[in-house]
């Protein structure tokens, strides 16, 4: 597969007209006890109201959109995901009418995958991610297949950049944008937009401390991958590691945060409870970043968060809400700046 250029805004643009009508435009939401709080403005891109309940939706649906426009629609679509990705190449292909099968861990949350099958595709399972992503590379070798992958694609990255082009149109000025990192396509996309749109804007990203590749990675300046399958609530930021093509975007950021796990669950609950939507951990867990920022900048500012997605297992649920975090108010004074 021929890889294009890196993504630039005008990219983002072009892939938010071309997804015009295919994916929903979602709501900024805020909670205005929240504000209080904090003392600042936050406003959350709410993509788990996408159709399929996250913003995967928007880069899938675009890797198609401009295959067709090039005459290259495949007979058939791959694909390797923890779930998000896998529900939103089902939809996308069903769309297209081309047949799909995703392959995945054992480990894949239950919901998504009953809904990536309710979406028409077939799924193949493994033990682990390496193994999910060796089979899916062989897959993609047979005539007339295409991969469509997670992140690392300039295609999906512009695709997934929709969302916080989007939420900056309609939030207007802001001084700072969040959004979660696992692969890095939606951080990626979410830099470049905030980069043009609102260039003095802090483009901050957050993943979890149980997988912390993007953050090693950073420091290091070179790509580091996990060493085995992580224990995390974010099974959406589970990712092995980053990609080439979204890593050179992500060194771009002015800061990023490793949030361990009883964070992740806090602001699962808080969110949930302050927003009365079901957001997932992955979503959540941007809001440990939010926090410290909110308490390290001057009062009366405005932040944009993109709340990647909704879909969660019951099981996920329930260690969620192992401990009832909700008893008091959070406590912000006490968010630790990674």
């Amino acid at each position: 597969m021929n890889i294009p250029a890196q993504p630039t805004f005008d990219d983002i643009y072009a892939a938010s007209k071309r997804l015009d009508g295919c994916v929903a435009r979602t709501p900024l939401l805020e909670s205005t006890l929240l504000n209080q709080w904090l003392g600042q403005r936050i406003l959350f891109k709410a993509e788990c109201l996408q159709r399929t309940g996250a913003f995967k939706l928007r880069g899938a649906t675009h890797f198609l959109i401009r295959l067709k426009e090039k005459g290259e629609l495949p007979e058939r679509i791959v694909a390797n995901s923890s779930g998000n990705h896998a529900q939103a190449v089902a939809y996308a292909a069903s769309q297209f009418g081309i047949p799909a099968c995703i392959y995945a861990t054992e480990s894949i949350s239950p919901v998504k995958a009953a809904a990536t099958k309710a979406y028409g595709a077939q799924l193949a399972l493994y033990p682990t991610r390496p193994e999910a992503d060796a089979a899916v590379k062989e897959a993609a070798n047979t005539p007339g297949t295409v991969w469509i992958p997670p992140f690392d694609h300039p295609d999906i990255i512009a695709g997934q950049g929709t969302a916080c082009l989007e939420a900056l149109e309609d939030a207007g000025s802001v001084e700072a944008v969040f959004a979660p990192c696992g692969g890095g396509g939606i951080l990626s996309g979410t830099l470049i937009a905030a980069r043009h749109l609102q260039p003095n804007a802090k483009v901050i990203g957050a993943e979890p401390l149980n997988a912390n590749d993007a953050s090693r990675s950073l420091q290091s300046g070179i790509i580091e991958s996990l060493a085995g399958t992580p224990t995390t609530l974010a099974d959406g930021a589970a990712t092995p590691s980053v990609g080439r093509n979204t890593f050179p975007i992500l060194q771009q950021l002015d800061d990023f945060y490793e949030v361990n796990e009883e964070q992740i669950a806090y602001w699962t609950q808080w969110l949930q409870h302050l927003l009365k939507l079901h957001i997932e951990p992955t979503s959540a867990m941007s809001m440990a970043a939010v926090a410290s920022w909110a308490v390290n900048s001057p009062p009366g500012q405005t932040a944009v968060v993109i709340l990647t997605g909704g879909n969660i297992s019951q099981a996920t649920m329930q260690e969620v809400w192992q401990t009832d975090y909700l008893l008091q108010p959070p406590n912000v004074t006490q968010q630790e700046e990674e």
